[in-house]
């Protein structure tokens, strides 16, 4: 099939207008899609995944609002695409990129005489505004992005129920990075619920760089399908994770001991400094905030304050958006990151990735050296920098199994109960569900395959009867009419699901507030707060502050000038 025979003229001629030639993974994609068909999309970064789903998602939003506009109508406003991402940037990001395409389509349009047709998109995460939710509650986007957690919110909600039982297509992007967790599993049972709303009639489209194996991973995207009936299909599209890369191993001229010691860190900096001076733009991932700050601080006092940054999750987004678009305009020349910048964030273009310690697993390695030369014609270019002996040792192994072809085997996990209970209380006060209806229904999940019929029962009388105390019982979310085998929720499940909801776990943490500004910096832990004084000076990103005074949940800090 060409594109002309797939695509409306519109979008094939911005597709022809903006790309040499397909990539091997959209031309094997986009005739599963366009026939309804779940895919897996399994292809190396910066193949051009992401876009194989969304154009052709997006082409059938473009032949709908010109059948609709001959009949004298407007595109409906109806949710028709849901976009799951794991990151809350990486979704923001998709909303980005796909303002290019739609842009493009719509001049195209435009210039063979055509009606405009109006595809809105909209990021629904935690950050997103009051405003704009009830706005999207009144007037659906076609195109929602979001992440898990938000999704099952969504789908505990009258509003956001009411939105999504018009999807057609769900996205699930990073599925790897997904299935191996709880995040996954939770996730897995909210993709059962949302077809379960859709009527059944849901395409999954899954997308990944790196997984092992691919069958498995393919069947949690989509299930096992009804008790009795046909195993749902997924075609596989795996053009493999191999690709040109250009990987050393960096040893420094002292030998490594047990414990890095100063001398030797001396000379991995002088190293990484020599390195980024001879490219243009360099990307550096570290395994902890700690050794973030660190390698920011000392490398600052060579190349100089202007030309790094730092990047991890304690910082605020707004700190962290700055430095991803210094970086893609070219005012950064090294940006120093924990797995905050490990999957697909467009930060442009990335001339060599260093990696200090072992990532400890291959997939890691993969996508973070992936985000140099993240092009469909881009080499690769990473240097790998061990920090003792056993590292060294376990470093070369890295090399060697990527230079084989091998990849981490993933493990799903089986049967987690506290995010079952956590699903059935969210279900049950969203609607009213037979027994056997939401047993069958948990079930179509691939993690919840092998669940019993005993241990559903028993969750299901956990969340029914709660928790014994001095006063009684309490904590009883789930109403159990045992006559009649259904389960209802009771007053303040709804509100007890979506506050108690995702596997992420709480983490007890102090917001860094800026003065005379009063401006949110990012979050410290408690374990370092409490141990801290007025006058303490510390470094969040390549900034030195100094601690004002500790109140409840709130750090007020002054910039400290420079102090060491």
């Amino acid at each position: 099939m060409t594109l002309g025979t797939l695509f409306h003229p519109a979008v094939a001629a911005w597709f022809d207008r903006s790309f040499t030639n397909p990539t091997a993974a959209q031309v094997a994609a986009w005739p599963a899609i366009k026939s309804a068909r779940h895919v897996l999309i399994a292809a190396p970064t910066g193949s051009g995944k992401t876009l194989a789903a969304f154009l052709a998602a997006i082409d059938g939003l473009v032949r709908q609002g010109l059948d609709a506009h001959s009949r004298g109508e407007a595109l409906e406003d109806a949710t028709q695409i849901v976009y799951v991402s794991p990151l809350k940037a990486l979704s923001n990001d998709i909303q980005k990129n796909l303002e290019a395409p739609l842009a493009g389509i719509a001049r195209e349009l435009a210039a063979r005489g055509l009606p405009a047709v109006d595809i809105r998109t909209w990021v629904r995460t935690g950050d997103t505004p009051a405003g704009e939710r009830q706005q999207a509650v009144r007037r659906p986007p076609h195109i929602v992005v979001t992440t898990p957690e938000s999704l099952y919110l969504l789908l505990g909600s009258e509003s956001g129920r009411g939105m999504l039982k018009t999807t057609r297509t769900v996205i699930v992007d990073e599925i790897h990075a997904l299935a191996s967790t709880k995040r996954g599993t939770h996730l897995a049972v909210s993709l059962e619920r949302l077809a379960e709303l859709c009527g059944s009639h849901l395409l999954r489209i899954g997308l990944s760089a790196t997984q092992k194996p691919i069958e498995t991973v393919a069947r949690f995207l989509v299930g096992t399908g009804e008790p009795g009936g046909p195993t749902p299909d997924c075609t596989i599209v795996d053009t493999g994770h191999r690709r040109a890369r250009d990987l050393q191993l960096e040893v420094p001229l002292s030998p490594l001991e047990a414990v890095m010691s100063g001398e030797v860190w001396q000379q991995v900096y002088d190293r990484i400094a020599h390195l980024v001076e001879a490219h243009r733009t360099t990307l550096i991932f570290v395994n902890t905030r700690r050794l973030a700050e660190r390698v920011t601080r000392n490398l600052s006092e060579r190349i100089g304050d202007r030309h790094i940054a730092a990047h991890h999750g304690s910082l605020a987004k707004e700190l962290r958006l700055d430095a991803e678009q210094r970086l893609k305009r070219g005012d950064l020349k090294v940006l120093v990151a924990t797995a905050s910048l490990e999957l697909g964030i467009d930060i442009g273009d990335v001339d060599l990735v260093c990696q200090i310690g072992s990532p400890r697993s291959i997939a890691s390695f993969l996508q973070r050296i992936g985000r140099s030369g993240h092009a469909v014609s881009g080499t690769p270019k990473g240097r790998l920098f061990p920090l003792s002996r056993d590292e060294l040792v376990e470093c070369a192994a890295l090399l060697d199994s990527v230079r084989r072809g091998e990849l981490d085997t993933l493990a799903i996990p089986e049967l987690p109960l506290d995010v079952l209970a956590q699903q059935i209380a969210a279900e049950v006060a969203a609607r009213e569900w037979s027994e056997d209806g939401l047993f069958a229904l948990l079930r179509r999940a691939w993690p919840y395959r092998n669940l019993t019929r005993a241990d559903f029962d028993a969750t299901v009388v956990t969340l029914a009867e709660g928790y014994s105390t001095r006063r009684g019982r309490r904590g009883a979310l789930v109403h159990h009419d045992a006559v009649n085998r259904v389960l209802r929720g009771r007053r303040g499940a709804r509100l007890t699901a979506l506050t108690s909801g995702g596997t992420i776990p709480d983490t007890a943490d102090y917001q860094v507030l800026l003065e005379p500004q009063n401006q949110i910096i990012g979050t410290v832990n408690e374990d370092f707060t409490v141990e801290s004084l007025a006058g303490d000076v510390f470094q969040l990103g390549n900034i030195a502050y100094g601690i004002q005074r500790v109140e409840r949940g709130v750090v007020r800090v002054e910039d400290a000038q420079g102090q060491s």
